[in-house]
């Protein structure tokens, strides 16, 4: 069409230069990076940014009355207001800090299930939850009373929307909390229509978003949940920053789960008065520089694009589901049609720990084990698994080097 401008293609060999890590060899072999589900690596912005800010502008927040402070916390809050920005949140007060997601969840199942939620009132998941999205909400039961259902998901590793209808139909289900794209399948959950399902039955969504949030464009509003959380660290910025976002009148129900600095308006020895929200969740010198990096880390792949970054992937997913499912004696778990890249599998008369081994020996680098998800491996029937998860950095030779190492590796177990 004469004068429109095309987007620029996805340079995948222009996107590895930021990123300094992946320049060095592992035993003497190109490394091939294929753990970033578990833990992304960390563009040159995201290093540069942290460095940075300890080097320039680091102090604490929120209470200096002195410029170094006072930059932090303009970047503080700058970070709190890209966050809003990437979520479409409405409000960037909607935006809590925490150390990870599974302190996010755990904020939302101490706080609103023991201060909103009643005995006898019920939390539906899914059998393929990271331990995460699951140990909390058994924890809640034993010491709140609430019940605890599980939703069934199909041998393609969907969710069982019929069993979920059936386990919401009594109405005492007041919190579905599932994830947005497994860890182990790669499966990703239909989110705006389960947030349909949910409220039409009462309950509020939670979504985890540990992986979704890395590949796919994130619009809590479009989808309608009430909860999200993802976690840095996945997201090419650091550890030790995750995020909760959750509708403001929720958070302004919720009692504060952590006491201390910073979470308070008014404080005497008798009382004290919880400060506005997102403070009243955020006791304790927070994770400035974290979420400082975490900004970069959002600026970093917004540059890019999301919708670049997951049609990237989808060709990587197609392209690993034909060089993969070929392969004599491996087992690929899950076949969802929506699905991100994330793919365990098991090979035949190996251990998961051993091929994981072997594998290194090549220069890739693959988890191994059960990735925090042991019911849904019993689910499936497997010990443990080995998993090849991508990132945008990812190519398709790496895809190909892991499918030539995996059918050697086959006959080397044979």
């Amino acid at each position: 069409m004469d004068g429109a401008v095309l987007a620029p293609a996805f340079d995948v060999e222009r996107v590895r230069r930021d990123f300094p890590i992946l320049s060095q060899t592992v035993r003497g072999k190109t490394l091939v990076f294929l753990d970033s589900g578990a833990s992304a690596q960390k563009p040159r912005a995201v290093i540069d940014t942290m460095v940075r800010t300890m080097e320039t502008a680091y102090a604490n927040v929120h209470r200096g009355a002195y410029n170094l402070s006072e930059r932090a916390t303009a970047d503080y809050e700058a970070a709190r207001a890209a966050v809003a920005r990437f979520l479409n949140a409405a409000d960037e007060r909607e935006i809590v800090f925490t150390s990870s997601s599974t302190a996010a969840i755990n904020l939302v199942a101490h706080s609103y299930g023991r201060g909103v939620m009643h005995p006898g009132d019920a939390v539906l998941i899914s059998e393929m939850e990271h331990h995460a999205n699951l140990i909390p909400w058994q924890m809640l039961r034993d010491a709140h009373g609430v019940e605890f259902r599980v939703c069934r998901i199909t041998d393609a590793g969907e969710l069982d929307l019929e069993d979920a209808k059936a386990k919401l139909a009594d109405g005492k289900v007041k919190l579905m909390a599932v994830t947005h794209m497994s860890n182990v399948l790669g499966t990703v959950t239909p989110a705006a229509q389960l947030a349909r399902l949910a409220h039409a039955h009462g309950a509020k969504l939670l979504l985890d978003g540990s992986q979704a949030a890395v590949h796919r464009r994130v619009d809590v509003q479009a989808i309608g949940c009430d909860f999200y959380v993802f976690t840095g660290h996945k997201l090419y910025g650091p550890t030790g920053i995750g995020v909760l976002w959750a509708r403001r009148e929720l958070l302004e129900r919720m009692p504060p789960f952590l006491g201390g600095g910073d979470m308070i308006a008014e404080v005497s020895l008798e009382r004290f008065i919880a400060a506005e929200v997102p403070n009243k969740f955020e006791a304790g010198t927070p994770p400035i520089i974290e979420a400082i990096g975490l900004h970069a880390a959002i600026d970093y792949v917004e540059a890019i694009g999301m919708p670049a970054i997951e049609a990237h992937e989808r060709a990587l997913v197609d392209h690993a589901m034909a060089k993969l499912t070929p392969i004599e004696g491996l087992t690929l778990l899950g076949r969802a049609q929506d699905r991100g890249g994330v793919f365990a599998f098991a090979l035949d008369n190996a251990h998961a720990h051993d091929l994981a081994t072997l594998l290194d020996r090549t220069g890739i680098a693959v988890r191994s084990g059960r990735h925090c998800a042991e019911p849904l491996h019993a689910r499936f029937n497997v010990e443990s698994t080995c998993r090849a998860s991508f990132g945008l950095y990812t190519t398709m030779e790496e895809v190909d080097y892991l499918a030539e190492a995996l059918v050697k590796a086959r006959e080397f177990f044979a």
